[in-house]
C-alpha cells in the first residue's frame, strides 16, 4: 500500500523519519561542478523535498554511505589498537533502480565473494535502507534496460513528484508510521520505470580467450589519460587500497585507512621489483570492461555493469563504456566466424 501527499505532507514524512534516520540524497551543488560556474548533482544529507534532485541523475553515485573514499578503519599506538567510531543513525539513501541493482553488486563482493564478509562494509551496510527514486525518462548515456537494471522491487519506499504530488510505494512496515501520520492519502502507488533507455548495447555470451590479446585495445592507449574518472564515479567499482598515516617519526603511533583506488589510474597494479601487472591503458581497459561484462557474471551469474552510463558522461576524453561492450560484442562475433571458416 502506497500512500499519494502533497510536498509539505511528505516534508513532514521526511521530519518523522529524521527522528531515526539520517536522510541521504541527491542534491544540486551550484557552481560545484567540475568547470567553473558548472553544476554538480552529488549525494549529501537533506532535511525536505525541496533539497533533493529527483529530475536529473546523480554525477556521483551514492557509494559515501557504504564505501567512502576515504575511511579509518583503525587507530594504533605502539603498544595499542582501537578501532575507529562510525556513527551509529541508520540512513535512508534515495536512489534509482540503476543503483539499488549496483548495491547488489557491492553486496556480492563485499558479503558473497568468499568465507570471509568485509567487516568495514558491513558495519555500514546493515545501517542502510534502501529508497527508490521512480525513473520515468532515461538519464542521459544510459543502457540500464539492456543490463536489465531499470525495475526492482528491493526498496523500503519509493517516490515519485508529479503534478505537485508525491507518490510513495511503502514496503518496509517498519517506516509506515511516518507516512501514516501525515496528512496522505493512503491508496495503491506503483513506481515508475524507464521501458526504453538512452542506448542499447548487446553482450557476448562467451569471450574467447584471443579476446585479450586482441588489437581492439589498442585504441584506448591513446585515448584514455588515467584520470580514473569512470571508476570513482561508478555504482559498482570496488577497488581500494590500504594506507597508513603516522602522526610520529617513529611510525608506532597513526591510523590505517581504505582509500578508493582505481584499476584504471598508473600505478595501481604495481608490484614488488617494479613490475606493472599491466602496462598500457589499453590493457586497464580491456580489464575493466571485461569484469564489468564477462568475469564477474562467470563468477557470480550475472553482469557488474548496470548501465547507468556515468561512466560515459564523466570521461573528459569522451570513451563510452556502452560503446565499447558493442564494440566487444561485434569482434566476438568477427572472431567466431574467422574460427569456423578455417
Amino acid at each position: 500500500m502506497g500512500y499519494v501527499l502533497s510536498r509539505d505532507s511528505f516534508d513532514q514524512v521526511l521530519h518523522n523519519l529524521s527522528a531515526d534516520y539520517r536522510i541521504f540524497a541527491p542534491a544540486l551543488k551550484n557552481g560545484e561542478g567540475r568547470f567553473k560556474d558548472t553544476d554538480v548533482v552529488r549525494y549529501d544529507f537533506v532535511n525536505s523535498l525541496d533539497e533533493m534532485e529527483l529530475d536529473i541523475r546523480s554525477d556521483y553515485s551514492f557509494k559515501d554511505a557504504v564505501i567512502p573514499l576515504s575511511e579509518t578503519m583503525f587507530f594504533f599506538t605502539e603498544d595499542q589498537i582501537r578501532e575507529s567510531s562510525l556513527d551509529q543513525r541508520p540512513v535512508i539513501v534515495f536512489m534509482r533502480s540503476c543503483d539499488i541493482h549496483g548495491v547488489r553488486r557491492l553486496d556480492q563482493m563485499f558479503l558473497g565473494n568468499g568465507e570471509n564478509d568485509d567487516y568495514y562494509y558491513e558495519r555500514r551496510r546493515e545501517k542502510v535502507k534502501l529508497a527508490l527514486i521512480g525513473c520515468g525518462t532515461p538519464c542521459a548515456n544510459s543502457f540500464c534496460v539492456s543490463m536489465g537494471s531499470n525495475k526492482t522491487d528491493e526498496y523500503a519506499f519509493s517516490i515519485d513528484v508529479a503534478d505537485g504530488q508525491v507518490f510513495c510505494d511503502v514496503k518496509d512496515e517498519s517506516l509506515r508510521k511516518a507516512f501514516s501520520e501525515s496528512d496522505g492519502k493512503e491508496e495503491k502507488v506503483v513506481p515508475q520505470f524507464v521501458e526504453k533507455s538512452e542506448k542499447e548495447v548487446s553482450r557476448p555470451e562467451e569471450i574467447p580467450v584471443s579476446i585479450y590479446n586482441d588489437s581492439m585495445w589498442d585504441e584506448y592507449s591513446a585515448r584514455c589519460i588515467n584520470c580514473g574518472r569512470c571508476t570513482l564515479v561508478c555504482p559498482t567499482c570496488t577497488c581500494f587500497t590500504i594506507q597508513d598515516l603516522f602522526y610520529t617519526d617513529n611510525g608506532k603511533v597513526g591510523e590505517r585507512r581504505r582509500v578508493c583506488a582505481s584499476c584504471m589510474i598508473d600505478g595501481y597494479t604495481d608490484v614488488a621489483g617494479g613490475l606493472k601487472l599491466r602496462k598500457t591503458n589499453g590493457e586497464r581497459m580491456r580489464f575493466k570492461v571485461l569484469h564489468k561484462v564477462s568475469d564477474f557474471r562467470k563468477r557470480f551469474g550475472y553482469d557488474m555493469c548496470v548501465g547507468c552510463g556515468r561512466c560515459d558522461t564523466v570521461c573528459p576524453e569522451y570513451i563510452s563504456m556502452s560503446n565499447c561492450i558493442n564494440k566487444l560484442d561485434r569482434r566476438v562475433k568477427e572472431l567466431e566466424v574467422e574460427q569456423n571458416g578455417r
